[in-house]
């Protein structure tokens, strides 16, 4: 616990707040498609739709990378998944409290 000096009878400090544009997970649907365009005809999974930080952003994206064992990145306020992963990625998200929705074919 930090030491904290103050003329407050209860020196407690506040708790943190989080982040701004952090949401939490529950109520947040994740939109899940593949896609293959201007990639060179390869196939990546895109996660999108989502309302979080760069930092949350980079944090999902790394857990989801680990569990396809694939590459990946952020881009654009999208997460996308080397390979087509869309059902491991939709089954992780549903057990971190997001609703899922694979949007095209």
């Amino acid at each position: 616990m930090p030491i904290v000096y103050s003329t407050d009878p209860n020196p407690e400090p506040k708790p943190a707040k989080p982040a701004a544009g952090d949401a939490p997970a529950k109520g947040q649907t994740a939109r899940i498609w593949r896609d293959s365009k201007r990639r060179k005809g390869k196939t990546v999974t895109v996660v999108g739709n989502l309302q979080h930080n760069p930092a949350a952003f980079e944090r999902l994206c790394a857990e989801l990378k680990k569990l396809c064992g694939a590459g990946g990145t952020v881009r654009d306020g999208e997460i996308e998944i080397q390979g087509d992963h869309r059902e491991r990625i939709a089954a992780h998200l549903q057990q971190s409290g997001y609703r899922t929705k694979f949007v095209g074919g």
